[in-house]
């Protein structure tokens, strides 16, 4: 069985800052330079212009635009006709539905999930961890939340900061202690709901219940009105390599944190185990 690493692998060496990489070390410097610019994207950051681009991977202009001129042709950036600034094109979705798609845990988990969602009523999701952020893989979202709940505007490759989040934390609950630190260390700890922790020791707490309990709770801390309650799912040499979350809308069911758990944590524990289960996980 394939082993599923949910941390993001080791960057090329200077694959943020455009600096090449040492000679003879078997990289391209081309692939790399395109990747760079492809990384400098990201939500807040979804529309650049050629001096942008070249400052953020640190090269001049000239050369910057050689590499977005072959990137557009290729359909991995895309130009916008009123700004002539460019944005990541459909080539790039492609690749990260095929991705998202080849993961052996979202063929496994998907009825699961659905199962979930049509027994509790309420969207469910899965998401892995990629660095400081969870990436959403598989999301089965209820109909009658999608009519009346907050739109978050999530779906499948929504990227979030896990500290914030109910699966983030069960992510980060099971690293090991030098890994969250390290993650920690470059999260900045905004207040993104009423109940956001932004205390690293208020943090580290919440982390250690979820290593005690399984189960994380997140009580309006990504934002106001929203509930979840998250598990992780184990492969078959027993790391924790996704999570699942019940998201709970308070304009559809404004109950106490205590009574969603009471209420949710049986599915949710017998579903996560299902599919760890399939993965390979025997409990010890």
């Amino acid at each position: 069985m394939a082993r599923i690493h949910s941390q993001r692998q080791k960057p090329v060496a200077g694959l943020r800052s455009g600096r090449s990489a040492p000679a003879g070390t078997g990289h391209s410097q081309s692939l790399e330079r395109g990747l760079s610019i492809l990384s400098s994207f990201s939500e807040t950051r979804s529309l650049q212009g050629i001096a942008e681009l070249s400052r953020a991977v640190n090269l001049n202009k000239s050369t910057a635009h050689r590499y977005v001129a072959t990137l557009t042709k290729l359909g991995y950036l895309q130009q916008d006709a009123a700004t002539r600034k460019y944005r990541l094109g459909p080539r790039v979705v492609d690749l990260g539905f095929a991705a998202v798609n080849s993961m052996e845990i979202t063929r496994i988990a998907a009825p699961h999930l659905q199962a979930l969602s049509d027994e509790t009523g309420h969207t469910v999701s899965m998401a892995v961890l990629d660095d400081t952020d969870i990436v959403y893989v598989q999301r089965c979202r209820s109909v009658r939340e999608g009519r009346f709940g907050i739109d978050l505007n999530l779906h499948v490759g929504s990227r979030l900061p896990a500290y914030c989040t109910s699966m983030g934390k069960v992510l980060l609950a099971y690293q090991r202690p030098e890994v969250v630190e390290s993650l920690l260390a470059r999260t900045d700890l905004v207040r993104r709901g009423p109940n956001t922790l932004t205390s690293p020791q208020t943090l580290a707490q919440a982390l250690q219940r979820v290593r005690q309990t399984g189960l994380a709770l997140n009580d309006e801390e990504l934002a106001p009105g929203l509930r979840s309650l998250a598990a992780p799912i184990r492969d078959g040499f027993g790391d924790v390599v996704a999570a699942v979350n019940i998201a709970v809308h308070l304009t559809i069911w404004n109950a106490s944190a205590d009574c969603i758990v009471r209420r949710l944590e049986g599915p949710l524990r017998r579903i996560t185990a299902d599919i760890s289960a399939r993965m390979g996980y025997r409990p010890a």
